[in-house]
């Protein structure tokens, strides 16, 4: 899969909470979540998904020491900016902040993380794309954006695209299939799909449970197949053996059947 001209995984990982969480920084268990880290991206997860906000900014220094020795042209990195610095000199300092802390010579996507109505769009989306201008990031695109606006988002670039939307998307809670998902694919934007596991819920869904059995996958590797059909899933794990069990709903397929009956839930 491509995006922004460079080859992507079907899932990428995330990292809220890595680090700490809301604004605040946690070192406790650092060299843990860069060794899980460095696993995922050895067994071929090459997306990360991150933000200025996840431990205040300490998730992206983690992801920065964990893609050291890696070829960096082969990992993709996500990050974004919070919605109370969406004006045009904090989004170019936030970014700049974000590159810092990542310690590398490029941030892959750069995000709005909300829409924030007090300030305008169009100022934010100049920041962004003088960012592209500067080299500090090479492609744009928005999260949690409705129709309405990532429509408007889309009629005020100038310059560049908006590659994807990042929205909240699982089995559990498949509403942006109805209107946000369609949108997307007619504009060719990809979703990158955040808690796809629904926060963990999916685990005890006796229908994903029983329609594993058909393929020797649990209900978390079914409802991750169900999702990379139509967005870039980004599920989290604190475990080696976690990180494996997501690895494991690649290389298959759901048939049409369970697909839609899924799809029904």
């Amino acid at each position: 899969m491509k995006l922004c001209d460079k080859n992507v995984s079907q899932i990428g990982f995330g990292t809220w909470k890595m680090g700490g969480g809301f604004w605040t920084p946690d070192y406790s268990r650092d060299s843990h979540y860069v060794e899980i880290l460095k696993y995922v991206i050895n067994n071929g997860i090459n997306l990360i998904d991150t933000a200025e906000m996840y431990g205040g900014g300490h998730a992206e220094e983690l992801v920065g020491k964990a893609i050291k020795g890696f070829d960096r042209e082969n990992i993709f990195i996500i990050t974004k900016v919070w919605p109370n610095h969406l004006r045009y000199e904090d989004v170019i300092k936030s970014a700049k902040e974000s590159l810092r802390r990542l310690d590398t010579k490029y941030i892959d996507l750069y995000l709005i993380h909300w829409p924030n109505p007090s300030i305008p769009l169009n100022e934010t989306i100049r920041a962004m794309e003088n960012l592209v201008d500067q080299g500090i990031v090479r492609c744009i695109g928005v999260s949690n954006f409705d129709v309405k606006l990532l429509s408007e988002a889309i009629t005020l670039t100038r310059k560049y695209e908006i590659v994807a939307n990042e929205i909240e998307y699982s089995v559990n809670n498949k509403s942006a299939e109805s209107d946000i998902i369609p949108f997307c694919e007619k504009n060719n934007i990809k979703i990158i799909a955040y808690s796809p596991l629904a926060r963990g819920n999916v685990k005890n869904n006796k229908i994903l449970e029983e329609i594993g059995r058909k393929y020797g996958k649990t209900a978390i590797q079914v409802a991750l197949n169900y999702l990379i059909k139509r967005s870039i899933p980004i599920p989290k794990a604190s475990t080696k053996d976690h990180v494996d069990e997501i690895l494991g709903s690649l290389g298959w397929s759901l048939s049409d059947e369970d697909y839609e009956r899924i799809r029904k839930l």
